[in-house]
């Protein structure tokens, strides 16, 4: 993930290394030093004993432990940084014995309940209770935390941190005869509310006929989405892109007027934190019409730069975008006001300091503990 990315290549006070079960990408996100997670083979009867037999988390009978323990012992590192609370619960037999400092970050998905699987829920209450600090994106997130059991006193914010020179503010002038572009950057999932974007757009064209709706991203519901596509014979009004590039996504930002991001809650629970693409769009001056979700409203002053609207709200979406269009000089307003925002609270190289700070503070915590028990 990129925002994962810029935090690993922005450190300074720090050195890291990454260990990786699959190298992916890695023209996107060049990094040297990984290590790669080799296990070693197991014979058929031994994996299944330790399965189904002595019941060992899949951490143990896939050989991963070990593999993982060989590493740290080689690279002797003074910190463990865990990206995501699912991965907190799979690492937890490691995380048991590991006598030095660790912190585990939460990034959205990962703060639902999985009463599905099998003691799940138990080891996530766990991993919360053995954490020495805990990451998160957004204040929303921390909220999902607490509800989870998590203590607050060990909760930290650590917000997105957007490289404000690659998304510069850009000055644009109100389109010619209604010929406002809306942008919608994301993964193609449930919860970015893009059947909302579509059918909101849809009623929008009643006003502006010459409007248009750029989609960017690539994910499972892209046929879901051509359908309806077709169905509200929008078919010559908007763009499916798939994945862009930065410089191509920072093109289309350049050409659009209105950035769109209608989030909900999924079936599944699955909940928003603040998209990075969000961010990145109102550094470059686009005003938002969003919804009331997950850390949105961190990021968006409701009437500043942006509008926000309720969940699954189509006539409100619809009015919002009308509201912006019909009113230039707020529309101008707003997209000044979000760039200035974003730049005064999610400037990146702000963000890697306070998790520098976050990560000095868990190897005060660790150095503590160990003297208190020698």
């Amino acid at each position: 993930m990129l925002h994962i990315y810029r935090q690993l290549t922005g450190l300074q006070a720090f050195q890291t290394f990454v260990i990786t079960k699959h190298r992916q990408n890695a023209d996107r996100f060049p990094f040297n030093d990984l290590e790669p997670l080799v296990t070693p083979g197991r014979h058929v009867l031994r994996r299944g004993y330790l399965k189904y037999i002595a019941r060992e988390p899949a951490l143990i009978y896939r050989g991963e432990y070990d593999a993982i323990r060989r590493i740290l012992i080689r690279r002797d590192p003074d910190l463990i940084h865990v990206y995501f609370g699912n991965t907190g619960v799979h690492l937890l037999p490691l995380l048991r014995n590991w006598d030095r400092a660790w912190v585990v970050s939460f990034h959205g998905m990962d703060v639902q309940r999985r009463p599905q699987e099998k003691g799940y829920d138990r080891k996530l209450a766990e991993v919360l209770q053995l954490a020495p600090l805990v990451l998160v994106r957004s204040l929303s997130l921390a909220k999902r935390l607490l509800d989870l059991g998590c203590s607050a006193d060990k909760i930290r914010l650590n917000r997105t941190g957007i490289p404000l020179q690659n998304f510069p503010w850009v000055e644009r002038s109100e389109p010619v005869e209604g010929e406002w572009q809306m942008v919608q950057a994301c993964r193609l999932v449930e919860k970015k509310g893009l059947l909302s974007t579509l059918r909101a757009f849809r009623r929008f064209i009643g006003n502006y006929p010459k409007a248009r709706l750029v989609i960017a991203g690539e994910g499972p519901m892209k046929e879901v989405l051509l359908r309806s596509i077709n169905e509200l014979s929008l078919g010559s009004q908007v763009r499916l892109t798939g994945f862009l590039s930065q410089e191509d996504l920072r093109r289309i930002y350049r050409e659009s007027h209105i950035f769109v991001h209608p989030s909900e809650l999924a079936a599944d629970s699955n909940q928003e934190g603040i998209p990075n693409s969000m961010l990145e769009a109102m550094a470059s001056g686009l005003p938002v019409v969003a919804t009331r979700h997950g850390g949105i409203p961190e990021a968006v002053q409701e009437g500043v730069d942006g509008i926000l609207v309720p969940e699954r709200d189509e006539p409100a979406l619809y009015e919002a975008l009308v509201k912006l269009a019909s009113r230039p000089d707020l529309w101008r307003q707003m997209g000044k006001q979000a760039s200035r925002s974003v730049a005064g609270n999610f400037e990146q190289q702000q963000q890697i300091t306070k998790l520098e700070a976050i990560y000095a503070e868990a190897i005060k915590l660790a150095r503590q503990e160990a003297s208190w028990l020698r």
